[in-house]
C-alpha cells in the first residue's frame, strides 16, 4: 500500500490538526462529525479520538479517502 507522506514540524500533530492539515478536511468543526462517520485507522487499530497524537512513522488510513505516514522535518 503506498502511503503519501504529511511532513510535521513538531514533536506530534493531534488527528483533529491533521486531518485539516492534510487536507482532508476545511474546518476544526466537521472533525466530531467525520470521526463518527469515518473509518479510521491509526497504527492499524480503529481511532475516534480528536485529540489522538501522531507521531513521526505513524501510519493514518481513511476508508475510501486515503493512506497516509506521518513524517517529522
Amino acid at each position: 500500500m503506498a502511503y503519501q507522506e504529511v511532513k510535521i514540524e513538531s514533536e506530534y500533530i493531534t488527528l483533529q490538526q491533521f486531518l485539516k492539515f492534510a487536507d482532508i478536511l476545511d474546518s476544526g468543526g466537521a472533525v466530531k462529525w467525520f470521526l463518527e462517520e469515518q473509518d479510521i485507522k491509526v497504527n492499524g487499530s480503529p481511532e475516534k479520538r480528536r485529540g489522538k497524537k501522531l507521531r513521526d512513522g505513524d501510519l493514518v488510513v481513511i476508508a475510501g479517502i486515503g493512506s497516509y505516514r506521518v513524517v517529522q522535518g
